[in-house]
């Protein structure tokens, strides 16, 4: 089976790329720059139909949340306008789109985790953004799996565990802001699960299998509790390790506002489709270790 993957260097698309190695049935075609241009999206539908894969996996994405306060247009572009680009060109050749998302789509201002009915409210020009991406996929094709993550960490890219561990090389204590609070998510945990979700709905007419999901591992942790477990890894491995100051958010001011809260509730990626991701402190400690290792 032919499997579309937007975008070439991000996180979860080398994820895919390398998960996807384990599965001989399924051969990755990436789709990005320079061959193609998510901010024309006019020009997506023809270079898919040239491919004519099997389903599309909408990985690609304007991710500068503090960037995009300032590129509103440009990440809705991105994030919004050629989204709805590829599930056009999905129902087109009749296929199925699994498409990313975030936790960036509500306010954060729930006491528990959101589950998928929950209100959306986003708060910054990012969340609006992919939150105009799942209502143009939504909107173009029923066949289409909308996965919300958060928290994203890898061995790959940039991400907050490779900041971490970087800073800690230089300085002996940190300040992290401790009044957000989140699930950590592995990048490798995600394409497991989109290479499941994606066979799922290539199997399967069902209609239960479609929509939209909340996909992180399991747990909650502040961005403080986070570093904390990354610095403990690390020591444990001879690696880089700093003391943290837990802080709050008005003492470290960034152009865009961050939610309070962002758990996601996964349960009904569970019951649907059969994935349940594992808690995020050993899923962490596969990054760290893979990172210090490199």
């Amino acid at each position: 089976m032919k499997y579309l993957v937007t975008g070439k260097e991000g996180q979860v698309v080398r994820s895919i790329i390398e998960r996807a190695a384990e599965h001989p049935d399924i051969a990755i075609v990436t789709f990005g720059r320079p061959e193609v241009d998510f901010a024309a999206p006019e020009t997506l539908g023809p270079a898919i139909a040239a491919v004519r894969p099997d389903i599309i996996i909408s990985a690609a994405a304007y991710t500068a949340v503090d960037q995009a306060e300032s590129e509103e247009a440009l990440a809705t572009v991105i994030n919004g306008e050629a989204a709805g680009a590829l599930a056009t060109a999905a129902a087109g050749l009749g296929i199925p789109i699994v498409h990313i998302s975030t936790d960036y789509v509500f306010d954060g201002t729930k006491t528990g985790a959101y589950v998928e009915s929950d209100p959306v409210a986003p708060i910054g020009a990012y969340g609006r953004s992919k939150l105009a991406g799942e209502q143009a996929v939504a909107a173009a094709t029923p066949n289409h799996a909308i996965l919300r993550t958060a928290w994203v960490h890898s061995p790959y890219g940039k991400n907050f565990v490779k900041t971490m561990l970087r800073f800690a090389a230089d300085r002996d204590e940190m300040n992290v802001v401790a009044d957000q609070v989140g699930c950590p998510t592995s990048a490798l945990d995600i394409a497991d699960a989109v290479l499941t979700v994606a066979g799922n709905l290539l199997k399967s007419d069902d209609a239960a299998l479609r929509g939209t999901f909340h996909l992180t591992n399991a747990g909650r942790a502040s961005w403080a509790e986070f570093a904390t477990e990354i610095f403990r890894l690390s020591a444990e491995r001879d690696g880089p390790s700093a003391t943290v100051n837990p802080i709050p958010s008005s003492a470290y001011p960034t152009p865009a506002k961050r939610p309070a809260n962002s758990r996601l509730d996964g349960s009904k990626l569970s019951s649907t489709h059969g994935v349940t991701l594992q808690d995020w402190r050993p899923a962490t400690e596969t990054v760290v270790a893979r990172i210090l290792e490199a």
